[in-house]
């Protein structure tokens, strides 16, 4: 028993929840600081909570919390996330979830602006900043994050832009229910959210590298170490200036990634010559780390 658990992975595992503690702390200064005080409606579940959070108000008299919602909405997507995902991740997942609704509920309202636009902008940037930062670290805020993974693998889409597609029925849910410009408020929302998700995961851009070398060997040597990418080599290529013989490598990396390439290069060959193509698609195989 002492060996199994000493075999287990301790630091990663405290990584992986002090992950979880740094998007709940995130997600609920963007609800609780932003979005309350603004009545701006979030993207995925969390958005669905509050509206039910409002309606249970405006129809029963009775608020039920939206830190509650957010359990509730998330249980049968944790189902779809353990077959269809991973375990590790829905179950780290879970984690997350719990600790954001936790925080959502004991942290207090703190009315910084009531003007919707600044609060649609700075609560979507510090929600976006949450879900890029927990997926770039193998997590997921829950909700409709195990959707668009799940669909990001089929499709090739990237997360931001699959979430905006997904939260325009909570936009107009949200204006047919309280009023077309709280709609228009939680687009502005949504859409920065989106983008500032896709500026902080970069694990999901992908980049052509086409590598001009005269040590090809210790150039793959180099980059095979350090990244699990496959290379393409072309020989006998001719400079057109100096007519003279070099070999061309092209390979495939994420934005993530990038900087371990640099490195590689920089001890392998740093004369080389590098081009890189930003935000390129992928028919084919493309290996990506299991979440």
């Amino acid at each position: 028993m002492k060996k199994w658990f000493t075999a287990l992975p301790h630091h990663d595992y405290a990584q992986k929840f002090s992950f979880s503690v740094v998007y709940a702390l995130l997600a609920s200064i963007s609800v609780n600081v932003f979005y309350q005080p603004g009545q701006i409606y979030s993207s995925g579940i969390t958005g669905i909570a509050q509206i039910l959070n409002t309606l249970s108000h405006n129809l029963f008299g009775l608020a039920i919390p939206v830190s509650l919602w957010l359990l509730l909405l998330n249980l049968p997507l944790f189902i779809f996330g353990w077959f269809a995902i991973g375990h590790k991740f829905t179950f780290f997942t879970g984690i997350t979830v719990v600790l954001t609704s936790l925080f959502m509920q004991i942290m207090p309202e703190e009315v910084l602006s009531t003007d919707p636009i600044i609060c649609a902008i700075f609560g979507g940037a510090v929600m976006g900043a949450g879900i890029g930062y927990a997926l770039r670290n193998g997590l997921s805020s829950g909700g409709l994050d195990f959707v668009t993974i799940a669909m990001r693998k089929r499709t090739g889409r990237t997360i931001g832009s699959l979430s905006i597609f997904f939260n325009i029925l909570i936009m107009a849910a949200a204006g047919v229910l309280f009023g077309w410009q709280y709609a228009l408020y939680s687009a502005i929302a949504i859409f920065v959210s989106g983008k500032v998700t896709d500026a902080v995961y970069t694990k999901q851009k992908k980049m052509q590298v086409i590598v001009i070398t005269r040590h090809p060997d210790r150039v793959i040597h180099n980059v095979q170490k350090s990244l699990r990418r496959g290379i393409t080599i072309i020989n006998e290529a001719e400079g057109a200036y100096n007519h003279d013989k070099q070999t061309v490598l092209l390979t495939v990396v994420t934005r993530y990634e990038l900087p371990i390439l640099r490195q590689a290069m920089k001890s392998a060959d740093p004369k080389a010559f590098v081009s890189i193509a930003d935000n390129v698609q992928i028919l084919g195989h493309f290996y990506e780390e299991e979440l």
